[in-house]
């Protein structure tokens, strides 16, 4: 659309268009459905964890030897337990998921147990990482705007790189690392890629505790056991000599 000017020239008007605007109805729609569906999520989560308790089967969940015999007892549907158990732990934080490890361990020993531990935790985080950021981004976007694009809460490798390091201790909690991860501008590979590196060696070492608890091997249980201290402590450790790196520079 063109005006004409005090002068006589011609001036292109854009026409202003409501749906683009940051308060449009459109738009506060869409974030009043996007904060109903979270708490809808919420709401789910927290009936589905007293369901759990009251009929039994949480307690079920983080009774090991319990739980790993009843995995051996189905055969072929054992992997597909674990690995949505440990998803579903994952995704609703107050289900533990150290006994469900230990149990992978004690039915299918270190190594296969490792692998569906992992293929689990990684689908739970993915789902967790996926309902953060599609529900609860946006809100972020609408109090700090293009501060979250411009580095808000870090680099992407900053945010790769404390994914990672919070995968590698196995006290940090996995569940809302995964939430919180899906409200910044970190790239869906490299949380994946973090997320997978970070979690191998406490997935390895909880199902090797486990295995070695079915075992009764006093050693392989302690040696586990030094093993997960030493992990929890390398964050620690990273931390002293990169500020020493940095001091020295």
């Amino acid at each position: 659309m063109t005006k004409m000017s005090e002068r006589g020239d011609r001036v292109e008007v854009k026409p202003h268009s409501p749906s683009t605007s940051s308060g449009s109805p459109a738009r506060n729609i869409s974030l009043l459905t996007k904060i109903i569906t979270g708490i809808a999520i919420a709401l789910l989560f927290i009936i589905l964890y007293i369901i759990l308790k009251r009929t039994g089967l949480l307690a079920f969940i983080m009774d090991g030897d319990r739980l790993s015999g009843y995995i051996e007892r189905i055969g072929i549907y054992g992997p597909m337990m674990i690995i949505g158990l440990m998803a579903g732990a994952i995704v609703v934080n107050p289900i533990p998921s150290a006994p469900i490890a230990l149990a992978a361990g004690l039915a299918f020993g270190h190594i296969w147990g490792t692998i569906y531990v992992v293929a689990g935790a990684l689908a739970g985080a993915l789902i967790a990482f996926s309902i953060g950021r599609l529900v609860g981004q946006e809100i972020l976007y609408r109090w700090f705007g293009d501060r979250l694009k411009v580095g808000l809460f870090g680099s992407q490798n900053m945010l790769t790189g404390i994914v990672f390091i919070s995968r590698l201790v196995p006290f940090i909690s996995f569940d809302i690392v995964s939430y919180a991860a899906g409200l910044t501008e970190i790239k869906v590979w490299r949380f994946t890629l973090a997320t997978f590196a970070g979690i191998i060696p406490a997935s390895y070492l909880l199902t090797h505790f486990g295995s070695a608890m079915g075992a009764g091997n006093a050693k392989r249980i302690a040696t586990s056991v030094l093993a997960l201290g030493f992990l929890t402590l390398t964050p620690i450790l990273i931390k002293i000599v990169y500020d020493k790196f940095r001091k020295n520079e």
